[in-house]
């Protein structure tokens, strides 16, 4: 691997073949500022010390993963694991390790099977809800999801994986117009009725099964016994957070968000910090101060996490960064940039963007960390491929 900085302080790696090396080592906090609650994160959330060597292991530590653009989810989840590689997160997704549907919010997440029936069912009445005015949008009625569905389900009865254009011609054939965006909505409802899901990739096209088949039965629980869970891992994985921020994440309203806050304030902690009160579970073990620097994905559970996201984000430059959304450079626990990858012929290329020119992130923790992304997209796969989704 090679660097050069650019007139800019723009830092920009190349890459032909790398490999990777990981600290294991891990530290106490007792979190008192916006600083520590950043470093915490980043320890509950495994980007620091992690002790996970799977895609199963970590996605059932969080929970749900956001994931509607699938190589940098990929990634999300790669770069909590100790030593990982783009295909082996996908060989879990192919064989049904780790599932894919719209849970939660109305988008994608990563999901673990024995997870995804209790909490599409807490999911799925808010998700329709939000999606209700574009049904009206596209013409899509109640009568018309019956039908589709019917479709859908006769095919994958007979057929056990289809890929969307797959699926898209068989509702073609049955008179059901697929034009503009109406194919993800019908899709997604049917998600949503814990009918089908995710069934790994054909080549490059994704693939949908039917729920009953790709995964087993699995637990269901009530509607407050599901908030209780949910709670119960969001607190532990992405602690210090606030309810308010456990709300965003989940869907929920702010009156069930509590309900489940309060089912585990037994052993939570709480501080209050600039008129915010946040909960978290046990501080993570005693270290040194991590220095390291992290390059993480559009939509990362980092920043989307959270409602509120000063704590690891200067306001300033939240706009720079899409709030977070974009892909982000990670320094100090604060964000302190954007990262960019592109290709060109067998090179990978990744530049980072700092937001203050004058103090980019030092070349030693980013070269470390983009080497570690470098091994993750290219070993034992060819170049990752992005897909962009409903």
């Amino acid at each position: 691997m090679r660097s050069r900085t650019r007139g800019d302080n723009r830092r920009v790696y190349e890459l032909r073949i790398c490999q990777c090396e990981m600290s294991q080592s891990s530290f106490y906090i007792c979190p008192v500022t916006s600083t520590d609650i950043a470093r915490c994160r980043l320890v509950n959330q495994r980007l620091y010390g992690t002790e996970f060597t799977t895609p199963q292991q970590l996605v059932k530590w969080m929970g749900c993963i956001q994931a509607q653009d699938y190589g940098m989810a990929k990634w999300a989840v790669g770069c909590r694991l100790q030593h990982s590689t783009a295909a082996a997160v996908e060989q879990d997704f192919n064989e049904g390790k780790i599932l894919r549907t719209h849970v939660l919010r109305p988008t994608w997440h990563f999901i673990c099977p024995e997870d995804i029936r209790w909490t599409l069912k807490l999911s799925a009445p808010r998700i329709k809800a939000f999606a209700r005015p574009y049904h009206q949008q596209l013409e899509i009625d109640s009568a018309l999801l019956r039908k589709s569905k019917k479709i859908i389900i006769t095919a994958l009865s007979k057929q056990k994986k289809l890929t969307r254009p797959q699926l898209t011609e068989i509702l073609k054939k049955e008179k059901i117009n697929t034009s503009d965006s109406r194919v993800g909505h019908l899709l997604m409802d049917a998600e949503l009725d814990a009918l089908i899901c995710s069934a790994g990739r054909i080549g490059k096209q994704f693939a949908y099964g039917l729920l009953d088949e790709q995964t087993p039965k699995s637990i269901q629980l009530s509607e407050e016994e599901a908030i209780a869970r949910l709670a119960g891992i969001y607190f532990p994985s992405r602690g210090p957070a606030t309810v308010q921020d456990f709300a965003w994440w989940a869907g929920l309203t702010l009156t069930d968000a509590r309900k489940g806050l309060e089912a585990h304030k037994h052993y939570l902690h709480s501080i209050t910090l600039n008129g915010l009160e946040y909960w978290f579970a046990d501080p993570p073990a005693a270290g040194a101060t991590s220095t390291a620097a992290y390059l993480l994905p559009a939509f990362d559970e980092f920043t989307v996490a959270y409602k509120y996201r000063d704590d690891v984000l200067d306001p300033q430059y939240a706009a720079s960064c899409f709030y977070g959304l974009k892909p982000i450079v990670v320094h100090n626990h604060k964000i302190v940039g954007t990262w960019i990858r592109t290709e060109k012929g067998k090179n990978v290329r990744v530049e980072t963007i700092p937001f203050r020119p004058a103090k980019p992130v030092p070349a030693r923790p980013l070269a470390a960390v983009t080497k570690k992304y470098f091994y993750f997209t290219t070993s034992n796969t060819g170049l990752s491929t992005p897909l962009n989704s409903f």
